[in-house]
């Protein structure tokens, strides 16, 4: 047995003498720092198309992928009802507008009256006035006179109390067709409710209902956004978002697009956290866009926060906890600078000729 545990120790001592410690030297190199963030594609001003009534779909005139234009409808909540009181108030309102005009059988009755009125009156002022002057020449009796005069005061009355009733009975006929008018805008703009429109010209993303379903006003019928703009939506966590600044550099890469690399520029930071997922959400724009980007995408995105040309760098691998670093002659203390994922710029206690060796880490 103690010659079996002698065999195993020398062969571990042998094994160990095998391997070769791993060294490099100190490089010069363009080294960058930045924050890594989870990349979603989504269209720009993409929203939600509500309803501003609950209702039974009719009729949804739109498909996803479609392109629509702005107050294009895209759907129509069932209007019996509603389409009866138009025809009803349309009705009233030409009743109305017939009844306002002078050739109207009321105001034409008033009229008639009035001319009637007005050759009596004729008739009435000549036999008065032949009467007066008959009476300055001593002819006739004042009673005949007075009669006349009275007659004549009359008719003249009469016209004056026409012509008024004209004119209120106009007037009322004029406000009925006004407000009869107002009432069938008034039900032409409820049922306008009763239609779903695009507020902008862009592309049906997501259709979530269909027709004869239900839909209430809480209830998006459909997603849209614009059909060939995009915004690249990043995700960054807590710890990072305070280094994440506007018109920050950003390295795009996509799953759709292997190996190739896109430039981009922060252009929005939202101020609330998840608290989902505990990352906040960072809107970028690409400087040159891959020829063809579809909805929901994704990726990764790199956030330049720093850059140095010509940097002397080792690999983060070699560097420990407490900034040290082991070289061939002993453990040394070392100033770092920039760092990314790789990389870690060395600003003074070693130089280009140091040999590093690869720390032991257990």
């Amino acid at each position: 047995m103690r010659q079996y545990f002698l065999f195993i120790a020398v062969s571990l001592l042998l094994i160990s003498c095998e391997v070769e410690t791993e060294t490099t030297k100190p490089s010069i190199q363009n080294i960058s720092e930045s924050v890594y963030a989870s990349v979603t594609i989504v269209p720009q001003d993409l929203y939600n198309a509500y309803s501003v009534i609950p209702g039974l779909l009719d009729r949804v005139y739109v498909k996803e992928g479609d392109l629509v234009k702005k107050g294009q409808v895209l759907a129509q909540i069932s209007t019996t009802n509603q389409q009866i009181s138009r025809e009803s108030a349309k009705l009233n309102m030409d009743f109305a507008k017939d009844n306002s005009n002078e050739q109207a059988a009321t105001l034409a009755g008033i009229a008639d009256e009035i001319r009637s009125v007005k050759e009596q009156l004729k008739l009435d002022s000549l036999n008065y006035y032949r009467q007066k002057s008959l009476w300055a020449d001593n002819v006739g009796s004042k009673n005949e006179l007075e009669n006349k005069a009275l007659k004549y005061e009359l008719i003249q009355t009469q016209l004056d109390g026409l012509n008024k009733k004209y004119e209120r009975t106009k007037l009322e006929l004029d406000n009925k067709y006004k407000q009869s008018r107002f009432t069938l805008q008034q039900v032409e703009a409820n049922l306008d409710d009763y239609t779903i429109k695009a507020k902008m010209d862009g592309r049906i993303y997501v259709l979530r209902k269909e027709e004869k379903e239900l839909i209430s006003t809480q209830e998006s019928l459909a997603q849209i956004g614009k059909a060939n703009d995009f915004i690249i939506e990043m995700l960054i966590d807590e710890v990072d978002i305070v280094k994440v600044n506007l018109g920050q550099l950003a390295y795009i890469t996509l799953d759709a697009y292997k190996g190739q690399v896109f430039e981009s520029k922060i252009s929005k930071i939202y101020p609330l956290k998840d608290s989902r997922t505990q990352t906040f959400k960072v809107e970028g724009h690409f400087e040159n866009p891959p020829a063809k980007l579809f909805a929901g995408l994704s990726g990764e995105a790199n956030i330049v926060l720093d850059e140095k040309r010509s940097a002397i760098t080792i690999p983060l691998v070699y560097l420990k906890e407490d900034r040290m670093v082991e070289t061939t002659t002993g453990e040394v203390e070392v100033e770092t600078g920039l760092q990314n994922i790789n990389y870690v710029e060395i600003i003074s206690g070693i130089d280009t000729s140091t040999v590093l060796t690869k720390p032991n880490i257990q």
